[in-house]
């Protein structure tokens, strides 16, 4: 690493430290480099206020980083026949035939464009699997398909739901099938057993469960579904993202083909309020979660527990930020800045000859 590099690094450190100190989260762990792999790795703190300390180990709660994951997955299928991105959900799922989203397509629910409302807190008076599950059927629709990028959670349960309908399978063992064993991401899952919750970041100390959140889903909406859901619900451990980026940026295999990863991630929304390409986020002009130093190609995701997982295959680089900023609650902190920040320390994390 050179001079530079190894300044650029101690200033990230230096920050997230800052970002525990002021009580943001209790731990982070970060990742930044490229195809050939990280430049810039560590972590601090723990994995809990007054825990162990983190190890490089630790298990995350992804939360919605896990709608890009499961969008690998949707188009792996697409890849094999399985599923076409202009399939109607409809088409796959008998129970919504009669609902106002029968003829949305799984491109609309990738791109966020199918008029479907976002983070309705159905759990609250849906609790159970069913319920919630019929409750989804009668949301209000917010726009006409393809007018209005609205970020829906419930369109990614239901691209969940037709995923396991067209292939027999759970999600969980899709996701384990198509994107955890080509990569060999030991850790990647849901509904993570007893050995590797012992590994968890704690979240929530949460008002509806009565206690703080560790090695379960932080997503209530997921808690009632049964912890497998389109939307959220993946662990993994900083290893396992890397993998996965460094493959992205390496053009898509053994995940999807190249000219699949480019179409899922080519933008597909600049006419309208915001960028999204299938299942990503692309880079807002104005706005965006991790600032201005990534390309106009670039393309990643967020979650609500403090992660994020983002990619500029224009300059060849990714990064990677896990945090537990709602430990011990989802107050707001100055996160969001800080995050901005991180992201912003170097352009190119790549060491200059």
């Amino acid at each position: 690493m050179t001079s530079t590099a190894t300044d650029e690094a101690a200033t990230r450190r230096a920050l997230l430290e800052q970002g525990r100190a002021a009580g943001q989260f209790s731990g982070a762990a970060w990742s930044f480099g490229d195809a050939d792999g990280p430049r810039d790795r560590g972590w601090t703190g723990t994995r809990a206020h007054g825990g162990a300390p983190l190890d490089g180990t630790d298990l995350w709660d992804l939360a919605s980083v896990t709608k890009p994951i499961v969008g690998l997955v949707v188009l792996a299928l697409v890849e094999r026949g399985v599923l076409g991105l202009d399939d109607t959900v409809g088409r796959h799922l008998a129970r919504y035939r009669d609902s106002p989203h029968a003829d949305r397509t799984l491109a609309q629910l990738l791109d966020h464009t199918s008029g479907l409302p976002g983070g309705v807190p159905l759990y609250r008076d849906h609790p159970t699997r069913e319920s919630l599950l019929d409750a989804i059927g009668t949301l209000p629709r917010n726009s006409a398909p393809g007018t209005h990028v609205a970020y829906s959670s419930q369109g990614f349960i239901l691209l969940g739901l037709v995923a396991e309908q067209a292939t027999g399978q759970g999600l969980d063992q899709l996701t384990a099938e198509l994107v955890s064993a080509p990569l060999g991401l030991s850790d990647l899952c849901f509904r993570p057993g007893p050995a590797a919750r012992k590994r968890a970041v704690a979240t929530e100390d949460c008002p509806w469960r009565g206690h703080t959140v560790v090695g379960q889903v932080h997503d209530e909406n997921a808690v009632v579904l049964g912890e497998v859901a389109g939307h959220a619900g993946l662990f993994a451990t900083l290893a396992d993202l890397e993998r996965l980026a460094a493959a992205l940026l390496a053009g898509g295999p053994p995940l999807l083909k190249p000219d699949t990863l480019a179409l899922m991630t080519a933008p597909r929304t600049d006419r309208l309020n915001l960028r999204r390409a299938l299942a990503w986020q692309g880079r807002d002009p104005v706005g965006s979660p991790v600032g201005d130093m990534f390309g106009p190609a670039s393309y990643g995701h967020t979650g609500f527990t403090g992660t994020s997982l983002w990619l500029d295959p224009e300059a060849g680089r990714y990064a990677i930020l896990l945090t537990n900023r709602v430990h011990p609650d989802r107050e707001e902190r100055g996160f969001a800045a800080l995050r901005r920040a991180v992201h912003g320390i170097s352009a190119d994390p790549r060491p200059v000859p």
